[in-house]
């Protein structure tokens, strides 16, 4: 089922204004192509500072404001930090510990001297077992899990400016096609005029037709209202202020319908959350290993060098010792460890399940819009259309009452209405599926470790 654009009025010119309807065209669409799904960008500038870069006299592309979302929008360069964050905790846990130096004085006074030995030494921990390595596989994974994220940041906002941008073109619509029934008002409070004048009507009939028109023009003021509305929230995507022309796009397009099966199986293969799952997932493989290389005791090694002033001449020394694990070889860590890993194998499950049922929510948006629109687009539309037509040639030739044909036309005006709602909508689910289900451009990049991880004590290794 494809879907193409419904065209507007398309009733002759001389048709409409030999009965006196006023029309006005509506401002040209620019095709923009659907959305694309694109790769995580670069650490994202964000300026301190409020000013577009647009033109004011620029018309706004869809492409031109996922282009300035890159460069304002704040969640992006919050979640980069959580990546830089991570890798510098790889770094930090790969470190090897700094040696101590120290000065040793022993048997002071003795015979009358200064003491028997006056020296230093140099402490040094050896790290076994491969935990530094351990350590930083662990944190290179989080900064894997933190990648996964970005791009899901990446996606969310790219789609929400993508949503709200198809909204905004919906909007324009609704203000266009109010402010044409604005004109039917004022017409149909013409002819309640007309007809008092030759009897056929009151005068609370004209009230009523004051009244009809006082209503429109609230109802222009109000979608007028929502379209700054969506303005301001398009801004607040895109992170930067924009000038007040309209945006340039289409609203309708030609476009292959979706399978749910094959969005299900793309979603599993593609979604960052589930690879931000299965990142979080290895390194807690890994905190396995670590911790139960913890309790293979370190050796420490202390040489020291100084001279003994009782026989007075130079004297040398060598220590080593090691921590033995006899009550604690880190056994409480080790099941925690374990826990944490089963936790997280349940969680990569839990989020194949929780995409699966949001993909069916946006599946059934998609699909009941998809059919909507395809019903206005072949027989609603057409018909209403139809109906206005016959109604209008029926009156110019004495056959129909003006009023009837206000009414037909009024109907028309409705189910256009409906039809630009059901366009929204239908493009919503449809960014939302081609998204990856990742929607909601102001929302800040959680932590990447999970709440009650072992890895959220003050102290992680």
């Amino acid at each position: 089922m494809a879907i193409i654009g419904w065209s507007r009025l398309s009733l002759s010119q001389d048709l409409l204004v030999g009965a006196g309807y006023r029309t006005e065209p509506v401002s040209s669409r620019a095709a923009d192509p659907v959305f694309q799904r694109d790769s995580p960008s670069s650490t994202p500038s964000f300026p301190g500072r409020a000013a577009s870069d647009l033109s004011e006299k620029e018309p706004l592309f869809l492409q031109k404001l996922k282009q300035f979302a890159r460069q304002y929008n704040p969640t992006l360069a919050q979640a980069w930090t959580q990546i830089e964050g991570e890798r510098a905790k790889a770094l930090q846990a790969g470190l090897y510990p700094n040696p101590v130096v120290g000065y040793r004085s022993s048997q002071i006074g003795v015979e009358n001297t200064i003491g028997e030995f006056q020296g230093g030494f140099i402490r040094q921990e050896i790290v076994t077992a491969g935990k530094l390595e351990l350590s930083r596989q662990k944190y290179l994974e989080r900064a894997t899990a933190a990648e996964f994220q970005a791009l899901a940041q990446e996606y969310r906002v790219m789609n929400a400016v993508v949503i709200q941008f198809y909204r905004l073109l919906g909007f324009q619509e609704r203000v266009e096609i109010q402010r044409e029934l604005l004109k039917h008002w004022e017409d149909n409070l013409l002819t309640v005029r007309e007809m008092f004048n030759v009897g056929q009507a009151n005068e609370a009939d004209i009230r009523k037709a004051k009244v009809q028109l006082q209503q429109q023009q609230l109802r222009v003021q109000r979608v007028e209202n929502e379209l700054q509305l969506e303005k301001e929230r398009l801004i607040t995507l895109v992170g930067t202020s924009l000038p007040q022309e309209p945006i340039s796009g289409n609203l309708t397009e030609d476009l292959p319908p979706l399978k749910f099966e094959e969005a299900l199986q793309r979603l599993l293969d593609e979604s960052p959350e589930l690879g931000q799952a299965r990142a979080n997932m290895r390194s807690d493989q890994i905190m396995v290993q670590r911790e139960k290389a913890e309790p293979i005791p370190n050796i420490n090694v202390q040489v020291s060098a100084g001279r003994n002033y009782v026989d007075n001449g130079p004297v040398y020394g060598v220590q080593a010792f090691v921590e033995v694990p006899i009550f604690d070889w880190n056994q409480g860590t080790i099941q925690q460890a374990r826990a944490d890993l089963r936790r997280q194998e349940a969680q990569v499950k839990l989020t194949e399940l929780q995409l699966r049922r949001r993909l069916a929510e946006q599946f059934q948006r998609y699909l009941t819009a998809l059919q909507h629109v395809n019903s206005y687009r072949e027989v609603v539309l057409p018909e209403s259309e139809q109906r206005y037509k016959i109604q209008l040639h029926s009156y110019k030739a004495d056959r129909e009452t003006w009023p009837a044909v206000l009414e037909a036309q009024r109907d028309f005006f409705s189910h256009r209405m409906e039809y630009v709602d059901q366009l929204i909508a239908w493009r919503t689910a449809r960014v939302a599926i081609d998204g990856l289900l990742l929607i909601d451009g102001l929302q800040a990049p959680p932590d990447v470790t999970p709440p009650g991880h072992i890895d959220a004590i003050p102290k992680p290794r």
